[in-house]
């Protein structure tokens, strides 16, 4: 069967590609080249009768009385301080237009790296795993091949392999000796793909491990990955900051690596993946943003790209929670914001460091090693003698503590659910599920 012909607006936004950033147009998958955003469809008529239909609008799909969203008083009651419009209006594919601004203004001012180096304008997603979603649905064709540690979130394979075939590589995220990021590693697998297309996933701090490069392990990562662009491989290089902010150490990577990375080769696309989620501890609101970045980025080349974003999420969702990107709004714009955040900080950062105290105490070295961590939700605990399930399963049967396993020999631990008396207990439980399993 033949394709159908390419729309007039896809075919606009790829020539628009063509002219400015040809790479990114060779990194497109066939489904990115397809899509586009209808912007001269419903919602651009919609659009333009929101602004010059003074006398009657009768384009918008949604029920209205007394001059906003028709909604019932038992719903409503649970939206304090927010209006209706606010609550129970649609927004647009791209998102909250205010929302998107202040978001890119969060972003620069906490990467100083990026200077002003032009970027697109974030795009609202449903929270980071749809962000990734689309992100495979733009870049990814069965077979293409994608690079991301052996520790890695699970949910990567469940979108880019499971669901659109990408072929997925592997390299050790730690050195042999457990000490810090396996650089050596890293270029090792990048040079195995020199001269052709690569998705590069950098998770950051990292599910599963709990770790954050040092500053200088960045530089290395971005050195590592600007060579390689320029050396000929076609990089789309994926920033997961689901955890930003969460560091509980000196000397490590506080900015995004995504402020190193824009500026570094037109064959690199940086694409930043972050949210309110986890940051902002509003996991069930469900709020995330793409941005995208590049060294010779133009505003008709991100443009091109945040219209096929959109379109993706106009065809899968039409657009992403009202009252949810709202909520998020009004609280960026608190004064009270960064101090409330803070104070829980600080709270993981409590717990971070007992774990660190817990985890490596003498009488344990016998049944696990510990992976480096310093920041996030999470650490990991590579088990000796023992598969990580039977320990995982001992663990909860025998002494009431849940935990995952990763492969055959990780156990990880989520620290950012464990009050600071609860550790203790927790890591006295895993030796003893250790032990027990190997039988002494």
């Amino acid at each position: 069967m033949s394709r159908p012909a390419l729309h007039p607006l896809a075919k606009a936004a790829n020539d628009a590609l063509a002219k400015d950033c040809p790479v990114l147009l060779e990194l497109l998958s066939e489904r990115g080249k397809r899509f586009f955003f209808p912007a001269k469809g419903i919602l651009a008529q919609g659009a333009e009768a929101k602004q010059k239909a003074k006398t009657a609008n009768a384009t918008v799909g949604i029920a209205t009385e007394n001059g906003a969203p028709m909604h019932l008083a038992c719903i409503s009651r649970y939206y304090q301080g927010l209006t209706p419009a606010e609550v129970f209006d649609y927004t647009p594919s791209y998102g909250k237009p205010e929302l998107r601004t202040l978001w890119a203004k969060k972003q620069r001012a906490e990467a100083p790296a990026l200077g002003d180096h032009p970027l697109s304008n974030p795009v609202v997603t449903n929270a980071l795993t749809h962000g990734l979603g689309l992100v495979g649905d733009l870049f990814l064709d069965p077979g293409d091949q994608v690079l991301t540690p052996d520790l890695m979130w699970e949910n990567y394979n469940l979108s880019w392999e499971t669901r659109l075939e990408a072929e997925f590589n592997y390299f050790p995220f730690f050195d042999e000796k457990l000490t810090g990021f396996n650089l050596a590693g890293f270029k090792t697998a990048l040079a195995k793909h020199r001269g052709r297309k690569l998705v590069v996933s950098l998770n950051f701090p990292n599910n599963p491990s709990g770790y954050t490069p040092t500053r200088a392990e960045a530089d290395a990562i971005a050195a590592a990955l600007g060579a390689e662009a320029e050396a000929g491989t076609k990089l789309v290089v994926v920033v997961d900051d689901a955890y930003y902010g969460m560091f509980y150490e000196e000397g490590l990577q506080t900015e995004s690596i995504f402020g190193k990375l824009v500026r570094s080769s037109p064959n690199l696309l940086a694409i930043k993946i972050d949210g309110a989620t986890k940051e902002e501890f509003v996991w069930g609101l469900r709020v995330g943003f793409v941005t995208f970045g590049v060294k010779n980025g133009t505003a008709a080349a991100y443009k091109a790209l945040e219209d096929k974003t959109a379109g993706l999420i106009r065809a899968y969702v039409s657009n992403i929670s009202n009252p949810s990107q709202s909520i998020v709004l009004k609280a960026l714009g608190d004064p009270e914001f960064r101090a409330q955040q803070a104070e829980k900080v600080a709270v993981l950062r409590g717990r971070a460091k007992v774990v660190a105290q817990e985890c490596r105490r003498p009488e344990y070295a016998d049944c696990w090693d510990v992976y480096p961590f310093n920041s996030g939700y999470f650490m990991c605990l590579r088990v000796k003698g023992a598969g990580a399930d039977a320990v995982r399963l001992r663990l909860l049967e025998d002494h009431g503590v849940g935990t995952i396993a990763l492969g055959e020999r990780e156990l990880r631990v989520a620290f950012s659910c464990l009050t600071e008396q609860q550790i203790p207990n927790v890591f006295s439980a895993a030796a003893k599920a250790v032990r027990a399993v190997r039988g002494k």
